[in-house]
């Protein structure tokens, strides 16, 4: 399996600290699987003009051609204005409409207030779904408290990303048993 992790903020830390601990747990369980790893900060990313992902070069080409060759993306999204970061919205943009389809998202969401664990099922799974996602269900939140010196220190987050990965995989190799026995049936 393909995996991004796609970190949707060119500020802050405290969800890289979340989606990197995310990874290496990942990692630790899953190293046969291929990852890439891509934090919007250290890119140079192309504002969306309606031309097709393949047109695009440079930082914004290497970025949306692996979230379309990518079976398992993990989105780490802060919360802004109580909703997801235009950075974040704007790679959403860059995509076909279909870009998701057959593919399986998971979601930790970062946050100063528990007031904006909303901001997830009400901004971020709509746009998922709208690509044809097969979404996770759960996503981990994780408020600020829950990070002290680039640290989590919350034993239930740590617990509820476990849960994410299992989750995760799960369902991403559940939907490619059932789509792969859709192509037996068919006999090309």
């Amino acid at each position: 399996m393909k995996t991004v992790f796609l970190q949707g903020s060119r500020v802050g830390s405290k969800t890289l600290v979340s989606l990197k601990k995310i990874e290496e747990k990942y990692l630790h369980k899953y190293p046969e699987h291929e990852t890439t790893f891509i934090d919007l900060k250290d890119l140079n990313i192309e504002f969306s003009d309606g031309r097709n992902y393949l047109d695009y070069d440079g930082d914004t080409g290497f970025v949306t051609k692996k979230i379309m060759e990518a079976d398992i993306i993990i989105i780490g999204s802060p919360t802004f204005q109580a909703s997801i970061p235009a950075t974040l919205k704007n790679i959403f943009d860059l995509l076909p409409q279909k870009a998701l389809d057959k593919k399986t998202v998971a979601m930790v969401m970062t946050a100063g207030s528990d007031k904006h664990f909303l901001v997830a099922e009400i901004q971020l799974k709509p746009i998922l779904g709208y690509m044809k996602a097969n979404i996770v269900p759960n996503y981990v939140f994780v408020k600020d408290t829950d990070v002290i010196n680039q640290d989590i220190v919350n034993d239930d987050v740590l617990y509820r990303m476990d849960n994410l990965i299992e989750n995760t995989v799960v369902l991403a190799e559940t939907y490619q048993a059932v789509w792969d026995k859709t192509e037996e049936d068919y006999g090309f």
